[in-house]
């Protein structure tokens, strides 16, 4: 048993996207803004920011195709991003309905 393990724990840590490099460091850190933005679901719509899920989605597209791209293919970074850009288009998609329904306050005039 502790051969078997050994064994398999060189093999991932030797491997070329293993525990020593960023294509395995980098997906891990990037999962905590796709948490973060899971964690973000019962916030209000008006609290979130539409430029900030905006350049989120823009950052998690460009990161899905270098994902994709890049040799070896870093599928833990793909499926980090994929995840995210599906939480921050929900964002976005609150943010926008409720921009276009939300109640109109009338101001009064005011006075020069």
């Amino acid at each position: 048993m502790s051969n078997k393990f050994t064994a398999t724990f060189k093999k991932l840590w030797d491997s070329p996207i293993g525990l020593k490099t960023t294509h395995f460091w980098g997906p891990v850190a990037n999962w905590g803004i796709a948490l973060a933005g899971l964690a973000d679901y019962k916030r209000p719509p008006e609290k979130v920011s539409g430029p900030m899920t905006v350049a989120l989605c823009a950052y998690s597209a460009v990161f899905m195709r270098f994902a994709w791209m890049v040799k070896p293919r870093n599928m833990l970074l793909l499926y980090c991003h994929v995840v995210n850009e599906s939480v921050q288009l929900y964002h976005l998609s609150r943010k926008i309905h409720y921009e276009f329904t939300k109640p109109k306050i009338d101001l009064p005039p005011t006075q020069n």
